[in-house]
């Protein structure tokens, strides 16, 4: 018996771009405290932030077609908060409304209140951490029904926030992309923290009581998924991220680290990290199998 999941690439992006927006938005914010004079970067981030998550707020209400057939459906969102999409709704119209002040404010160059950017940091984070808590309700999927998943996701949404404002940093402001030496830093670190709980988020899975789990993680590891995790996102998201940048942060000198030569080295260590978060959560959305589907029901 096959199965064909419940959700495709579309509501992959949608995942991909909400929780990048949030990463973007929190890395605006980061660099205006540890970097305050990095001005084009900041509003870099503050630019990526909205448009990225209404682009998927956009692919999710095209993907929900039966929607638009019943436009109530969309606003009855609003009255179960028992619910995680109301959640969700309220978290992403939130951070749009921020993030696009603090845009205007930008462009118009008026001061940023220092109180928006925290908000919009903080619903930023919220929505991010929203996109796994979304997969997580669905308790017959074992490979999304884990508590690793929103902490795996937000980790994730920060790498590609912070990948997408510094690579488009590398080509509009290369002087102050040289300029954010701890940002890197700390991003060094998030595929590293990502590599450790996808394995946790695997192992648990695969401990699943019911053989759904382990046919999951089997999916991933050496069925149909296999290519995209171990090319696509291990070895492209990761491992190849993480040694450029591990070069170029402590064993490269500051004129190569400086050099247009290491600016695109490391613009495409971020490109890798950004294509690693995308198949990252196409393989989540795609692979997990239901319950239901792998184990017969015991009469």
């Amino acid at each position: 018996m096959t199965y064909e999941p419940i959700w495709g690439p579309i509501i992959a992006w949608y995942l991909f771009l909400a929780g990048l927006g949030g990463g973007a938005f929190v890395t605006s914010v980061f660099i205006r405290f540890r970097h305050p004079e990095c001005t084009r970067l900041i509003r870099t981030g503050r630019i990526i932030a909205p448009a990225v998550v209404i682009i998927g707020l956009c692919l999710l209400m095209f993907d929900a077609h039966a929607g638009f057939m019943h436009p109530l459906r969309f606003a009855l969102l609003l009255t179960n908060f028992g619910s995680v999409m109301t959640w969700g709704v309220v978290f992403l119209a939130a951070f749009v409304v921020l993030a696009l002040v603090a845009l205007l404010l930008d462009l118009l160059k008026k001061p940023v209140w220092q109180w928006l950017d925290i908000a919009g940091m903080v619903m930023g984070l919220c929505v991010a951490i929203y996109t796994g808590c979304l997969l997580g309700v669905c308790q017959g999927f074992p490979l999304w029904n884990n508590a690793l998943l929103p902490v795996l996701f937000l980790v994730s949404a920060v790498s590609t926030g912070m990948a997408a404002v510094l690579l488009a940093g590398v080509f509009v402001a290369p002087e102050e992309f040289n300029a954010v030496v701890s940002l890197k830093k700390f991003h060094f670190w998030l595929p590293v923290v990502e590599i450790a709980l996808v394995m946790a988020l695997l192992f648990i899975t695969a401990s699943n009581p019911s053989p759904a789990g382990w046919n999951s993680v089997m999916t991933l590891l050496c069925g149909d998924w296999a290519v995209a995790f171990w090319v696509l996102f291990i070895a492209v998201g990761l491992v190849i991220p993480i040694a450029l940048e591990c070069w170029m942060l402590w064993i490269a000198t500051p004129a190569v680290e400086e050099s247009r030569t290491g600016q695109m080295i490391s613009g495409f260590s971020d490109l890798g990290v950004l294509v690693g978060g995308f198949v990252l959560r196409l393989m989540i959305v795609s692979a997990a199998l239901p319950i239901t589907i792998v184990q017969p029901w015991i009469f």
